[in-house]
């Protein structure tokens, strides 16, 4: 590899990811259908026919931008699921981190969580696949909480589900404006997560 290389490299990566940016912030203004490959580039100040250097369509823009973001959260889930025994603790974590992502990223999650429908055939079952991965993990700690006598809840699966539920709801609701910073809304959702399946201390 030449010694050039890398700056070029760099330089593309550069431009891939303010294509990103911009995708994430028309699709989440317009929606996916709403928005044109000439709004991405002009947000990204390029010509239209950039855009296909570095990205193969507005479709493929959507698929890396919930890829990303589904891997993110799967990320966090089970990290918060290895940071302790304690299924108290793995979920106060748990809904921690995953209510300060989606605040914080609030712009990107509404586009992972509610342009779904746009995707390919293929993008939409890979990104199925990551949310039954995500899905799974959180029952698996709910189911453990239960059988460890330290949460009550009659339907594991149905507790599960609303937890994720409402964390991925932020997403549609937040606003940097609201006067809640990220990390607030991160510990109440933490405590009303406890609350839910019936642990809260």
């Amino acid at each position: 590899m030449s010694e050039t290389s890398h700056p070029v490299e760099s330089r593309a990566d550069a431009t891939r990811l303010r294509l990103l940016e911009a995708a994430v912030d028309a699709f989440a203004a317009r929606g996916f259908h709403g928005t044109t490959t000439r709004d991405i580039a002009a947000a990204a100040g390029m010509s239209p026919a950039a855009l296909y250097v570095h990205h193969r369509s507005k479709e493929g823009l959507l698929h890396q931008i919930s890829r990303a973001g589904h891997e993110r959260t799967l990320a966090l889930v089970l990290d918060g699921i290895a940071s302790s025994d304690d299924p108290v603790e793995q979920l106060r974590r748990v809904m921690h981190d995953f209510a300060a992502h989606h605040a914080q990223g609030h712009t990107a999650a509404r586009v992972v969580n509610y342009e779904l429908a746009a995707l390919s055939e293929e993008h939409l079952a890979e990104i199925a696949e990551l949310r039954g991965r995500i899905d799974a993990a959180m029952q698996e700690l709910v189911e453990a909480g239960v059988a460890a006598g330290v949460f009550d809840v009659p339907d594991p699966r149905m507790a599960s589900a609303a937890l994720l539920s409402l964390g991925i709801d932020i997403a549609r609701w937040y606003d940097d404006r609201a006067g809640w910073p990220p990390e607030k809304v991160a510990e109440e959702y933490s405590r009303i997560a406890l609350r839910i399946v019936g642990a809260e201390r």
